[in-house]
């Protein structure tokens, strides 16, 4: 089975190093590493990294850099696994995916049971991940969840599945909920799954990311848009938005120190009117 690796990531050229690197460690490697970006700045020294990873470019956004890596692996790779550039596997992450693959067919996308996850935890460094991974009990069997959506730090393709899909680019820069979109047109072709034996820990780097005002309206408007499209299930986008809204409300008083909440609550408000004008877009934050 022909696996790669894909990676999208701007402005973060040294984490993106580091985590590129590990790969190097699985126990069973990638038949190759593709890293989509925006410039040659966002990449520098990864192309000598081992393992000798292909780098793309396209313009800047989640999405964009996704579909140029799919377009580029057209008939070369069997599998894909999507990493975020924060996300640590652990070293026999590649293998269980492809044993997972092997044995079930009918499986058509599986993402991994994480250990820990930075984006609610305020972020870890790439040496607590690593602990977190050594200390992590085996589970024998594993534990094997199905799944409506995959999590888009960390989830595996059956290529031959997924033919002709591609991320919504309507859905711009960080692309958030895409993974839900896409997932959600993969999983009516096959099944999906989470499994424990396929893991990690999810950093959560906050560095690189989009602006707070931007986030806050995509965090209302891109999940208006995908219950419009039929790719998000409407009782999961309410509770979504419902929690993040009430979040970043709550939390504005007195925000953490690495999380712009006002600048999400006014994304939230902005988007909020927008969609009682009939005018809620998701392509509105390029212009914010």
């Amino acid at each position: 089975m022909r696996i790669f690796v894909v990676i999208a990531t701007v402005g973060r050229a040294a984490l993106v190093r580091r985590t590129v690197s590990l790969l190097a460690r699985q126990s069973r490697p990638a038949d190759g590493i593709v890293v989509a970006s925006v410039t040659p700045r966002d990449v520098a020294g990864v192309d000598r990294l081992p393992g000798r990873p292909e780098i793309l470019f396209s313009e800047k956004g989640l999405c964009r850099q996704r579909n140029r890596a799919l377009g580029a692996l057209e008939g070369r790779a069997d599998a894909i696994i999507f990493f975020d550039d924060d996300f640590i596997p652990a070293r026999d992450y590649i293998a269980n995916v492809e044993a997972l693959f092997r044995a079930k067919p009918q499986v058509v996308g599986i993402t991994g049971s994480l250990l820990a996850d930075g984006v609610l935890h305020g972020g870890y460094t790439i040496e607590q991940a690593q602990a977190m991974i050594a200390d992590a009990p085996s589970r024998f069997p594993p534990t094997i969840v199905e799944r409506q959506e995959l999590y888009g730090c960390n989830m595996a393709i059956r290529v031959a599945a997924a033919q002709g899909l591609r991320f919504d680019e309507n859905l711009p820069l960080y692309g958030w909920q895409e993974d839900v979109d896409f997932t959600n047109r993969l999983g009516r072709r096959g099944s999906m799954i989470a499994c424990s034996s396929v893991t990690g820990v999810h950093l959560g780097v906050s560095g690189g990311r989009t602006s707070g005002k931007r986030l806050g309206y995509s965090q209302v408007a891109n999940i208006v848009y995908l219950k419009r499209k039929g790719t998000m299930r409407a009782g999961f986008g309410n509770r979504l938005m419902t929690k993040n809204v009430l979040a970043n409300t709550l939390r504005s008083v007195k925000p953490e120190p690495l999380i712009d909440r006002r600048g999400r609550l006014l994304g939230n408000v902005l988007a909020v009117v927008d969609c009682l004008r009939g005018q809620v877009d998701p392509r509105k934050i390029l212009e914010m």
